[in-house]
């Protein structure tokens, strides 16, 4: 498919990269003519040199007949106003980065329905989502939710305490009295889809499948729930942060360490119920006197990776019950994962999940198309949610008699507002919602996973 990314900076770049690897037609559109070299040097793209929403750049990147239109500068007008002026030139879906708060309310659907989008993307506040979500659930390094929270996936690390190291998977499920299945695990740099005699080692990383009650069970069972977060540190006052202090109004209490002062004013003419520290929060006496050592959760944003990293290991070594550190850089990524800091989110990465699924729908006409896409375990596998049609050759067939290509694992049916953890007896029907699991296959529809 041909797409046009508009904005090549870090979420933009991210974005084309991402659709690079899955094939597509791609041209970059920047104003900057040394990002234009670079990425056309880096990746097998056409690239377009000028202003987004200027009508002759656009005609010269082929906006009349592209499928995909996607805006990502850092101007939310900018990326509006191209992707009108894209829409109107015959482009087929377009896509605007929309990050102020006050288009992100209830004008955000006006915009969309006027402008004509298929959709509209925030990166910070679908971070701030993912953040909150596992505030809630502490207990996990992340968690995608699929068909509305009916189903949870959660990577879950195996400390040396850990009642699962040494033990098989059908000796797990002997012995655990809960409703869940171990979908993916990670050891090293090595990503498995694991049979019932795949033996867990202290160190790996895991993918934890079953609906809320049934994972709050389970890991009751382990003594490895945690209570959720409700008193919040936050370092860096980003927009990031102002969309997670606005979620936890309702359910906990909020402080945000923010060194511009005229930022800090805004913060707190905005968010009236969070606490907001103007101050260096990279001095460490800073954050102890704000309560480091006391609070259930310390959450980095800053623009600044490496000090992300850093305070986050200070406060990891505070015995903070949980952290949680932004990193973009893919590289600084891994490095803080082998450490083994906290939860890691990147809204980039997000972004760039969100992108890859859209583009993978598009792509398809029949049967069961992707409806949810998530990275996982350092992007070596992806969760993938599909709804299933009557078109569906799975359909009426028991999963024991289903032929699937190496290192696929149907990891959950939702079924209405039923989950169902599959064995070999179970059958997908027309309706529902089915959770795929893939490590090094490309899986565009439902029919992809058969042998």
């Amino acid at each position: 498919m041909k797409i046009i990314i508009a904005g090549c900076g870090k979420i933009g770049g991210s974005v084309l990269a991402s659709l690079a690897q899955e094939g597509h037609d791609l041209t970059a559109i920047d104003n900057k003519s040394e990002v234009i070299t670079e990425l056309t040097n880096v990746y097998d793209v056409m690239g377009v040199c000028g202003n987004a929403a200027d009508c002759d750049t656009l005609i010269e990147a082929g906006a009349a007949d592209c499928g995909l239109f996607v805006a990502m500068t850092e101007s939310d007008e900018l990326n509006m106003l191209s992707c009108f002026l894209a829409k109107k030139m015959g482009a087929q879906n377009t896509i605007a980065r929309i990050r102020n708060p006050e288009y992100n309310d209830s004008s955000l659907s006006f915009l969309r329905q006027h402008l004509e989008l298929s959709m509209a993307i925030n990166p910070e506040l679908r971070a701030a989502q993912e953040l909150y979500n596992i505030l809630k659930f502490p207990s996990a390094l992340k968690i995608e939710t699929f068909s509305r929270r009916n189903l949870e996936m959660i990577e879950f690390q195996l400390s040396e305490e850990s009642d699962l190291s040494g033990m098989n998977l059908l000796e797990i499920r002997k012995k655990y009295d809960a409703n869940f299945l171990i979908t993916c695990v990670q050891r090293g740099e090595e990503v498995f889809i694991p049979n019932g005699l795949f033996r867990l080692e202290v160190g790996d990383k895991i993918g934890l499948a079953a609906s809320q009650p049934e994972m709050e069970k389970l890991l009751k069972m382990l003594n490895s729930l945690k209570s959720q977060a409700k008193n919040i540190l936050i370092l860096g006052g980003s927009k990031t942060a102002y969309y997670l202090a606005k979620m936890f109004e309702s359910s906990g209490s909020a402080k945000i360490i923010e060194q511009d002062e005229q930022r800090c004013l805004e913060l707190a003419s905005v968010l009236p119920s969070a606490t907001i520290i103007h101050g260096n929060g990279a001095e460490q006496e800073l954050l102890m006197e704000e309560g480091l050592a006391t609070c259930d959760a310390f959450v980095a944003l800053t623009g600044i990776d490496e000090e992300n990293i850093l305070l986050g290991i200070f406060a990891e070594q505070q015995k903070v019950p949980k952290t949680v550190v932004k990193v973009n850089r893919d590289e600084l990524a891994s490095l803080a994962s082998k450490i083994g800091l906290g939860s890691i989110v990147s809204p980039k990465v997000i972004t760039s999940n969100i992108l890859v699924q859209y583009a993978r729908a598009l792509e398809n006409s029949s049967g069961a198309v992707v409806e949810t896409l998530y990275k996982i375990f350092d992007g070596k596998a992806e969760a993938l949610e599909f709804k299933v049609t009557a078109e569906s050759k799975l359909t009426g067939v028991p999963l024991k008699d289903v032929r699937l290509k190496p290192n696929i694992l149907i990891g959950g049916i939702m079924r209405g507002r039923k989950t169902i953890i599959p064995s070999g007896s179970d059958a997908i029907i027309p309706g529902d919602r089915v959770v795929v699991i893939s490590a090094g296959n490309r899986i565009n529809n439902l029919g992809d996973i058969l042998a």
